[in-house]
């Protein structure tokens, strides 16, 4: 009879375990083996995206398996505790020395140490950026004699999400320039109208989430050097570079928006992305040391050794900063180059190819003078928007995002695909004649079918995942009219 075997064995699924539901909101009270508790998790998350197919994301989704053999190998390293890892903090200086003078850093000779952190990703880097400009104005204040309890920051409404964090958490009033169907990015004139004696900074996005345009940082720094000569003011432009900052190097050398700008305090770039480093790493590069307020660095020395630390998280992995050293080392600038270049090729090959439908507005830049991505929309009138486009392609496993530009834009609407390190020509091939069939059963469905698959996709169970943050019923109804009101003002993007 069942269960009486006690020598025969079965698979998992033969088990007591495969015929029961997962844990979900209490510690269970038994054990499982490790197999089994594997084999649950891992089928739960096959119902995850393909990340090769997640063409929302800039984050890298392809590594070499030596860089994967780097990371599983140093898994359990506290990245802080220098004393007993040492050459994993030297690693992690060497990465910030590497990038900052790539970014052109002022330095006084070829050994010269760069200032600059790892953080968990650019939203960190962002906050810690901010964060210096905030105090190192401050401390200006306070030694005038002058308030310093109101100050603001200037940047374009097509900012990123961690921006607007910076400034709730730091308390800081963003000043945002408005777009307008002819820039969508932020207008230099237009910032130096929102300057006063309490803007701590200007950020420049150097590689906008919503279209990849490279703002003019150097028209920008043009401006600033004359507005603070004629003002006294002494005001420094943050570059956002999370997704530019490992392209423009080595596709547009020439293009200025790095610390060959006088006017460029502090830089930060995402590992993460175009760094071709599995996530979460990113990194923020400071000009000097006038530019990082020595008061917001804390020494510690309970780890063995007196050691200095200017981050929000003390413990996280080595990992990662371990596999973007040997990326770094491993491409060099001609791989750096191959790559981007061939990113570049067939971003612009997706926009070309979508023009020759006959159907969509090219919204990004091409020949590298942006990120190598596509936004586009829709040209005219339909019975069906990006957003339906967007659906009949994840019908097929693709993500490509639809959704709509930010503050004095919300009515245009757009889907972007970003080109990154393994979405090759043979996969972008598949995506164009996918994109053609989508289109084509968009065409042919009449009103009543649509609004029935519109209906279809609002209900599906997959999209109505509860975040971990999200309070009880009651006060997710009580915000749900906010939420809805804020729904596709970000374009979506992980930083």
């Amino acid at each position: 009879r069942i269960g009486e075997a006690k020598d025969v064995e079965t698979t998992i699924y033969g088990t007591r375990w495969a015929a029961n539901d997962i844990p979900k909101y209490e510690l269970p009270e038994g054990e499982m083996p490790a197999n089994v508790a594997y084999r649950l998790i891992k089928d739960e998350l096959d119902l995850d995206g393909t990340p090769a197919l997640n063409l929302a994301s800039f984050v890298t989704t392809f590594m070499e398996e030596e860089a994967e053999k780097l990371m599983t190998e140093n898994l359990s390293k506290n990245f802080i505790d220098f004393e007993e890892y040492p050459q994993t903090a030297e690693l992690s200086n060497r990465c910030v020395n590497i990038i900052a003078r790539l970014f052109n850093a002022p330095m006084n000779d070829p050994n010269a140490e760069a200032l600059g952190c790892s953080a968990v990703g650019s939203s960190e880097a962002v906050i810690l950026g901010t964060l210096a400009m905030k105090h190192r104005w401050q401390n200006a204040r306070k030694a005038k004699g002058l308030p310093h309890d109101k100050p603001n920051m200037i940047m374009g409404s097509n900012v990123q999400v961690a921006w607007h964090k910076a400034m709730k958490y730091l308390d800081i009033e963003g000043r945002e320039v408005p777009l307008t169907r002819n820039l969508l990015y932020m207008d230099p004139k237009k910032a130096m109208e929102l300057i006063d004696e309490n803007t701590i900074g200007i950020c420049s996005i150097f590689g906008s989430t919503y279209t990849g345009h490279y703002e003019d940082v150097s028209a920008l720094n043009d401006l600033l050097e004359a507005k603070c000569k004629e003002t006294g003011f002494d005001i420094g432009i943050h570059v956002d570079a999370a997704s530019g900052g490992f392209i423009a190097p080595f596709v547009t050398p020439e293009l200025p928006w790095d610390f060959r700008l006088s006017r460029v305090h502090s830089i930060n770039v995402s590992g993460h992305k175009y760094g071709l480093t599995y996530p979460g790493i990113g990194w923020a590069i400071w000009r000097g040391r006038d530019y990082l307020p020595e008061d917001l660095i804390f020494y510690v020395n309970y780890l063995g050794s007196n050691q200095a630390s200017f981050t929000f998280n003390f413990s996280k992995g080595a990992s990662n900063i371990i596999a973007q050293y040997y990326v770094l080392i491993r491409l060099g600038k001609s791989g750096f180059t191959h790559i981007m270049k061939n990113l570049v090729g067939n971003a612009d090959y997706l926009a070309q190819e979508l023009e020759k439908m006959g159907m969509f507005t090219i919204l990004s830049e091409r020949n590298g003078r942006g990120v190598p991505l596509v936004a586009f929309k829709l040209t005219k009138e339909h019975q069906y928007d990006e957003f339906d486009l967007s659906a009949k392609l994840r019908e097929r496993g693709w993500i490509v995002p639809a959704y709509t530009m930010s503050h004095a834009l919300e009515d245009m609407k757009l889907a972007r695909v970003v080109v990154r390190e393994d979405f090759s020509r043979n996969r972008m091939e598949i995506l164009i004649r996918d994109i053609k069939a989508a289109v084509d059963v968009l065409d042919s469905l009449d009103k009543k079918e649509l609004e029935a698959h519109r209906k279809n996709r609002h209900t599906s169970a997959r999209h109505h995942h509860r975040g971990s943050i999200s309070m009880d019923k009651e006060h997710d109804a009580k915000h749900k009219k906010n939420n809805e009101k804020c729904k596709g003002k970000e374009a979506p993007g992980v930083c």
